[in-house]
């Protein structure tokens, strides 16, 4: 189980047993080595273990047949209802999600530990990132550290500890992080709300070093200045960079950008369109917009302040039509039951967009909900088609940035759907 994927870390020897696999370990009756010896126990049934022997990597709470006491954010060995270890995960007292996988043998998880896999993330991304000093270091599941965030902006880093586990252990983090890439400062964005529901304070503080009001990047050819103690997300959004380039290969004419937030579609389109137009109903963002355009010198964007949903009809009344139209909306479905109110959203979204757009026009639609999976996301830019009377040609099907990788197990790990599609 997991060889592969965590053969980075040798077991090693307990006691006078060497273990080459985690189905090799029965914890009963074995002197385990340091750092493990005091871990807490936890057991789960079948089901769970079979969840976790298919790859995924969270055991939820109502799977957990005894939690042997563990305190909140430890990290503990998790065995089967016989016995068998699965591995070692962190543990939360509160949240749905009682157990995030670190690896799948009994290990202690220290600063040694998180070097090594905050190294392979590193070097991952060396190989598949260019044009750009920002990108995502760390990607939680998909860099096999659940509940950590790590975004990287030139010399300087911005963390999000999202579950008790990760919290518990912010020094060996901060630690590892400044082994690995010695930044300037380390900020902890830990103000998302997922925290909550591992009952965490929602903060913002400097764990390393200091950080300037705001932080010059380059990004695919642009100068970005971005606030990483305020600014959306941890400063900007990159798991978008990849599609900023795909959009401005097809752009032309006149483009409309819905929900801008810091304008990072408008500002890429902006060097290949007459004109551009940014909407958002944040200020803040359209205010890093609009720096960020003067300092590119960009003269052709603009950035309007007002509720998208609002804005577009007034948009059709006047007659305005665009070459190119992006939809990049805030997550519309945040849990599953939520799902088909969200549909509902996203069709009206677009079936408003699509109207704003002519013969050979090109709509680029996007979801950044896991919940909203491409195939319904499909399924209601279709139906926004057929009540506006338009055809669409898809051009393209695309996802999140590279440095946000989707580990092909934990489906939630891939949560951004972005279609390119044209007017015929």
């Amino acid at each position: 189980m997991w060889e592969a994927d965590f053969g980075a870390r040798s077991v090693g020897h307990i006691g006078c047993l060497v273990v080459k696999r985690a189905s090799d370990l029965s914890v009963t009756g074995l002197c385990l080595n340091d750092g493990v010896s005091s871990a807490t126990t936890v057991r789960v049934n079948r089901k769970a273990a079979d969840r976790i022997h298919s790859g995924h990597l969270w055991i939820f709470a109502s799977d957990v047949i005894d939690s042997g006491g563990a305190a909140p954010g430890a990290a503990v060995r998790v065995v089967d209802p016989r016995g068998a270890a699965l591995g070692t995960a962190h543990f939360s007292s509160s949240s749905q999600i009682a157990l995030r996988f670190l690896s799948g043998r009994v290990e202690a998880i220290d600063e040694p530990f998180l070097f090594a896999r905050m190294e392979a993330a590193l070097r991952f991304r060396e190989r598949i990132v260019s044009g750009s000093n920002a990108y995502r270091l760390i990607h939680a599941e998909g860099d096999l550290l659940p509940g950590l965030i790590v975004d990287r902006y030139g010399d300087w880093l911005v963390l999000q500890l999202v579950d008790q586990g990760m919290d518990r252990q912010t020094a060996d983090v901060k630690a590892a992080l400044v082994r690995l890439l010695s930044p300037r400062g380390v900020v902890a964005r830990n103000d998302a709300p997922v925290r909550a529901k591992e009952n965490l304070p929602l903060e913002t503080k400097m764990l390393f070093g200091e950080a300037p009001e705001r932080v010059e990047i380059q990004m695919n050819g642009l100068r970005l200045y971005t606030d990483l103690l305020h600014g959306q997300k941890t400063g900007v959004f990159l798991d978008q960079r990849e599609n900023y380039l795909a959009a401005r290969r097809y752009a032309r004419g006149r483009a409309l950008d819905c929900f801008t937030g810091s304008g990072g579609f408008a500002l890429h389109l902006a060097s290949v369109c007459e004109f551009v137009e940014g909407v958002d109903s944040s200020r803040a963002a359209l205010d890093s917009a609009q720096a960020n355009a003067a300092a590119n010198h960009l003269a052709n964007a603009t950035f309007r302040e007002a509720d998208v949903l609002d804005y577009l009809p007034g948009l059709v009344n006047a007659r305005r039509t665009f070459d190119l139209v992006v939809v990049d909306p805030p997550a519309f479905a945040k849990s599953r039951s939520a799902t088909e109110g969200a549909m509902r959203g996203y069709k009206e979204i677009n079936l408003r967009a699509l109207r704003l757009l002519e013969r050979g026009g090109i709509l680029l639609s996007c979801s950044c909900s896991h919940h909203m999976s491409e195939a319904r996301l499909l399924e209601v830019v279709a139906a926004a088609a057929l009540d506006c009377g338009k055809k669409l040609r898809v051009l393209e099907r695309r996802t999140q940035s590279r440095d946000h990788p989707i580990l092909l197990t934990v489906p939630e790990t891939h949560y951004l759907k972005c279609l390119i599609l044209e007017v015929l």
